[in-house]
């Protein structure tokens, strides 16, 4: 049966000459994967600028439950970009954006909310005049909440973050997960921002460093097989 879904594009992998695997985050089905022929072809529908890192679009596929890779019929631009492709700036940061949520988003059942909070995201992310080198950090921290490992305590008062449990606190934790009363103060003042008032984060190129690896570090600890980013490399030199 022939359906109607929105989805964000996460990941392309090449497959043939002709032909690419797809993994897109749907609204209606959560994360798939779809084989799409001729993306590379002048006179295809599917174009290759569909299909860039956090495109999103409308689909009409033929979505078979337990199936690994799925049929698209239909691919459509849902929300034209002003910003993304046109700056560097931005168009490193939503490679580094889809390559988290790939990484991160492998179950396949849909998430309404979670959906949402990437969609508005991803417009956020285009239309950014301000704030921009602090957008990344904004994005992880808040994206914790709908993966189900928020950071449970104000940080205001506190001298460490235990990055295995969550926590802010002023005793040393005993293992060696945690951030320094420096660091801690920067990981609570980020979570205080949103898109809007980001600006307000005043980080230097080192600490805005330090500040990503912890955030990488926390999702090291509480999301499965989450390593080999491979566009952290490409993002550190980006602000360097």
């Amino acid at each position: 049966m022939l359906t109607k879904t929105d989805g964000i594009v996460l990941h392309s992998l090449k497959h043939t000459d002709s032909s690419a695997i797809v993994t897109i985050y749907t609204r209606q089905f959560g994360r798939a994967s779809y084989m799409v022929y001729g993306a590379n072809k002048k006179k295809s529908k599917f174009r290759s600028a569909f299909l860039q890192p956090l495109s999103l679009v409308s689909l009409d596929v033929l979505h078979v439950p337990g199936k690994e890779i799925q049929s698209i019929k239909d691919i459509r631009i849902h929300y034209p970009f002003t910003g993304i492709p046109f700056d560097p700036v931005k168009n490193s940061l939503a490679i580094f954006i889809a390559e988290v949520l790939y990484r991160t988003l492998k179950r396949a059942e849909a998430d309404d909310n979670l959906y949402q909070f990437i969609e508005k995201s991803v417009e956020a992310l285009d239309c950014c005049q301000a704030g921009l080198a602090n957008f990344h950090l904004v994005f992880l921290l808040k994206l914790t909440r709908y993966l189900g490992f928020s950071p449970n305590n104000d940080g205001s008062d506190s001298d460490f973050f235990d990055l295995i449990n969550g926590d802010f606190g002023r005793i040393r934790p005993a293992h060696a997960h945690f951030l320094l009363p420096q660091m801690t103060r920067v990981f609570s003042q980020a979570l205080q921002v949103d898109y809007v008032s980001m600006e307000q984060l005043k980080l230097n190129r080192d600490v805005r460093y330090k500040l990503l690896e912890a955030i990488v570090e926390y999702y090291r600890l509480h999301v499965p097989d989450f390593y080999g980013l491979n566009s952290l490399v490409v993002l550190h030199a980006l602000f360097d």
